[in-house]
């Protein structure tokens, strides 16, 4: 974005180079400082690697675009320019973090966006389109044809038909919802900025085609991040299942048309505030939503119903009386933003919603954090330890009625998980025994031993925490 503002004031014949670090730092403090790109950039998957790869690779596609009519020259190279180089090199990476979705949705993107400015056959010659490709295949194609000699039909079935076709085709795992499901996605992961976003869409006046045909390419920035939002947006609202994460990828165009937006409220005075569409309304919005955010966090601890891993989360959480903080920060930030209004300080409003999440993250989510983690993942964590130090050689550790990846990761052992109770059984008896162990270790939830066909006699407690224990069990 500090590229974008250097060439919008070259173009007006000025120089203003604190406006463009504040505008770039804008963005990147609403993309940082949102929910959803801190809720999973703390899990334990690949989706925020593959939206490394993604936003990065449209970000240097785009430079490459704008840098092309820059510095377009007569000489033929063989490679195309350095940005759009980089550009397959991300493309690689992002089909070998999640597969064709790599490729698949920056190609609906870039395609969608050159054929709606009219540039699609001109660029489709300038990248140099057969070298791209093999860049692509040289970064991606190598570790695919390992995984595939190494395990067959198998993985192919699992990760390009289940985990990709029939993600997009029908319902897997239960993650299903209805169609405007991602609409409060973005309206909750990027809160409390999100209320900007349609104010922020509109001013781009995307339905202007011709307009946006007759700008040179570095103007078509904003509009390049509109057809970004709206591809990422429209092919995961058509696809059946549906999961929180699978929009990450489009969150840095939210933020960066908000940062333009509030761009062009730095470069106006007040009296041109009406030129941005909606923007008096949009910022009144941002007001009863905060303040909906703020009452509402009062009757937050209501809201959990009974966790089984977590027990005593709810009570803690009361006493904590983080949630009375968090209601007070928001509706200071409520009055606050009245008071900017009603004084026509338009350019501080998104400054003093970055300061609200700020004090809201320091001050009430790390907390809460803490106490989740106590409840949640701590007793896996210490199971795991001592599941680990208690492990004899070649003895199997065994997860039953619960799936927890975060097992695997904190004992850093193959986990054979089994769903049902009754199946464990079976196993211990019969496969177990075949594999010639003397025992084997589970994690599982001392109700359910019964279930198994265990008695107290039947096994040795190694630890308990929290909801689950973790036992020994000697193959008779």
């Amino acid at each position: 974005m500090q590229w974008y503002c250097t060439k919008q004031d070259n173009l007006a014949g000025v120089s203003r180079p604190s406006r463009r670090w504040l505008v770039a730092g804008l963005g990147a403090a609403l993309i940082a400082l949102s929910p959803e790109m801190i809720v999973w950039a703390r899990a334990g998957v690949s989706d925020m690697l593959l939206t490394f790869c993604m936003v990065s690779a449209l970000l240097c596609f785009f430079l490459g675009y704008a840098t092309e009519e820059g510095e377009r020259s007569e000489k033929n190279t063989l490679f195309p320019n350095r940005w759009y180089t980089g550009f397959y090199i991300l493309i690689g990476g992002a089909i070998l973090t999640k597969g064709p979705v790599g490729i698949v949705l920056p190609g609906l993107i870039i395609g969608a966006f050159l054929l709606y400015v009219g540039n699609f056959w001109q660029v489709l010659r300038e990248i140099k389109l057969f070298i791209g490709l093999l860049i692509i295949t040289i970064v991606s194609l190598p570790w695919y044809v390992l995984v595939i000699w190494r395990n067959g039909w198998n993985f192919i079935n699992a990760f390009f038909g289940y985990h990709n076709v029939e993600r997009f085709t029908a319902v897997v795992n239960r993650h299903s919802a209805p169609w405007y499901f991602y609409f409060v996605v973005i309206l909750l992961g990027f809160a409390p900025y999100s209320v900007y976003l349609p104010s922020a869409i509109a001013r781009v006046k995307f339905w202007q085609r011709n307009y946006w045909m007759s700008q040179s390419r570095f103007q078509q920035f904003g509009l390049f991040n509109v057809v970004w939002l709206f591809g990422i947006f429209g092919f995961f609202t058509v696809a059946v299942t549906k999961l929180p994460s699978y929009i990450l990828p489009l969150m840095p165009a939210v933020g960066i048309l908000i940062a333009l937006l509030f761009a062009d409220l730095i470069s106006r005075d007040s009296n041109r505030i009406s030129t941005i569409p909606g923007f008096r309304i949009t910022a009144w919005v941002n007001v009863v939503f905060v303040t909906a955010i703020g009452v509402t966090s009062f009757y937050v601890p209501g809201l959990f119903g009974k966790d089984p891993s977590a027990n005593n989360f709810k009570q803690l959480l009361q006493q904590s009386n983080l949630t009375e903080l968090s209601g007070i920060i928001w509706l200071a930030i409520a009055i606050l933003l009245s008071i900017f209004l009603i004084r026509k300080y338009w350019v501080w409003l998104c400054g003093i919603n970055l300061v609200g999440f700020c004090l809201f993250m320091l001050l009430v989510l790390t907390p809460a954090q803490y106490i989740m983690d106590s409840e949640r993942q701590l007793p896996l964590r210490q199971l795991s330890a001592i599941a680990v130090q208690n492990q004899r050689p070649n003895e199997e550790l065994i997860m039953v009625g619960f799936k927890k990846p975060s097992i695997a990761f904190y004992t850093q052992r193959p986990i054979n998980y089994i769903s049902s109770n009754e199946s464990a059984s079976e196993y211990i008896q019969n496969q177990a025994a075949k594999k010639g162990q003397k025992s084997v270790i589970i994690f599982a939830q001392p109700k359910k031993f019964p279930q198994m066909g265990l008695q107290a006699t039947d096994y040795k407690i190694l630890g308990d925490r929290g909801a689950y224990q973790v036992i020994r069990v000697p193959i008779k």
